[in-house]
C-alpha cells in the first residue's frame, strides 16, 4: 500500500513538473501575426527590438517594423494598419493624435517615466568657474569669451539642424530671451557637431550644447560629473518645471522644453484579442541609462539590425529574472 502511495505521489510530482514546464514554454501567440511600427529616429530602435523579441518568445509572428513619422504612426494605429509602436512621447505628441484617438487606441503606462528630458548642458568646470545658472548668464562678457570658439564675439552652442522641432524651440529662446547678439547656435549635422564637442571637451575646452534623453550624449557626457543642465530664464511659458534631475544646477529646473514620458501606443482591438501581448507590452520597462548605453554603441558603429539584436540578447541576459517575470505574467494572462 505504501509503495502504491509513493508511486502516486511521484507521478503527481512528475505531472506538476511537466505542467510547469509547459507553462514556461507556452506560446499563446502562436498563429497570430503582429504588425509593429517604429520611429524614424534610431534612439528609439532599442525598445522596439526588445518588445518584438518578447512577443516572438510568446509565439507571435512579428513582422519587420514599419518606420513611420509620428503622426502617420498614430493614424495607422487608429485605423488598425499597425498594432503598436514603442515610441510614443507624451505629452509632447498629444497634438499629433487623430481626432477621437482614444476610442480605438490606448497609450499604455510609460516604458520610461520622464524619459524624454530636453535642454541645455554646459561643462561643469565652467558652470562652477563662472557660476552659470541659466541662459541669461551667456550675456556676460566673461562667459561669452569662454565659449567663443571661433572668435566671432558670440558663445557657440551646438544646436539642431534646420527642420528639427528643437531648432524651432531654440530659435524661440534666442528671440524671447534676447540672446541673438550673445549666442550663436550651430545648425550643422547634430551627430557631427556633438562629435566635435566631445573631442573639444576631451582636450580641455568648454562645451555648451542642446540634447535630449535617452541619447548617447548623456552617456558620454555624464550630467553631474562632466556637464550640468542649466535653466532658461523665468520669462514666458517655455516648457516644464521638473524636480529631481541628476546634474541640474538647481532643483527644480526650468529646462525650457516639455519633459515627456516614453510610451507604448497600441490599437485597442489588438490588445483585447491578445491578452498575452497586452500584458507584456504593459509590463515592459526600461531606464534612461539602458537606452543611452545602447544608443552609444550604435553611435560608435554597432547600428545594424544584427547589432541591435545582439544588444537585446545582452540586455536580456543581464536582466533574466525580470525578463522571465514579464513573460510569465503574459502567459498567465492568456
Amino acid at each position: 500500500m505504501k509503495l502504491i502511495k509513493l508511486a502516486m505521489v511521484a507521478a503527481l510530482f512528475v505531472a506538476l513538473a511537466a505542467t510547469s514546464a509547459m507553462a514556461t514554454e507556452a506560446k499563446p501567440g502562436e498563429g497570430v501575426t503582429v504588425r509593429p511600427g517604429r520611429a524614424t529616429w534610431n534612439t528609439g530602435f532599442f525598445q522596439e527590438a526588445l518588445a518584438r523579441r518578447g512577443l516572438e518568445e510568446l509565439g507571435y509572428d512579428v513582422e519587420k517594423p514599419k518606420d513611420l513619422q509620428n503622426p502617420i504612426a498614430y493614424k495607422s494605429i487608429y485605423l488598425g494598419d499597425i498594432d503598436y509602436w514603442c515610441n510614443g512621447n507624451f505629452p509632447l505628441h498629444n497634438p499629433q493624435l487623430p481626432k477621437n484617438f482614444e476610442k480605438r487606441a490606448v497609450i499604455l503606462d510609460p516604458i520610461i517615466k520622464s524619459g524624454g528630458m530636453q535642454g541645455y548642458l554646459v561643462s561643469k568646470k565652467e558652470v562652477e568657474k563662472y557660476n552659470i545658472k541659466s541662459l541669461d548668464d551667456f550675456k556676460r562678457p566673461e562667459v561669452i569669451k569662454a565659449f567663443d570658439l571661433n572668435g566671432d564675439g558670440k558663445a557657440d552652442l551646438t544646436a539642431c539642424p534646420p527642420g528639427w522641432g528643437c531648432e524651432k524651440v531654440i530659435a524661440t529662446h534666442m528671440e524671447l530671451y534676447g540672446l541673438k547678439d550673445y549666442v550663436k547656435p550651430s545648425k550643422a549635422s547634430y551627430e557631427a557637431g556633438m562629435a566635435a564637442a566631445l573631442g573639444a571637451f576631451k582636450s580641455g575646452q568648454p562645451v555648451f550644447f542642446y540634447t535630449w534623453t535617452p541619447n548617447w550624449t548623456v552617456y558620454k557626457f555624464k550630467p553631474g560629473t562632466d556637464v550640468m543642465w542649466i535653466n532658461v530664464p523665468e520669462k514666458g511659458d517655455t516648457g516644464s518645471v521638473v524636480s529631481g534631475v541628476t546634474g541640474a544646477v538647481s532643483d527644480p529646473l526650468r529646462p525650457g522644453f516639455v519633459v515627456y514620458d516614453i510610451n507604448v501606443v497600441a490599437n485597442k482591438k489588438f490588445l483585447e484579442k491578445n491578452p498575452a501581448a497586452a500584458t507584456f507590452l504593459k509590463s515592459f520597462k526600461l531606464t534612461i541609462d539602458d537606452v543611452s548605453a545602447q544608443n552609444t554603441r550604435m553611435n560608435e558603429g554597432e547600428k545594424s539590425d544584427r547589432d541591435i539584436a545582439k544588444h537585446v540578447d545582452e540586455w536580456i541576459a543581464a536582466h533574466q529574472d525580470t525578463w522571465n517575470a514579464w513573460l510569465e505574467a503574459a502567459r498567465n494572462a492568456a
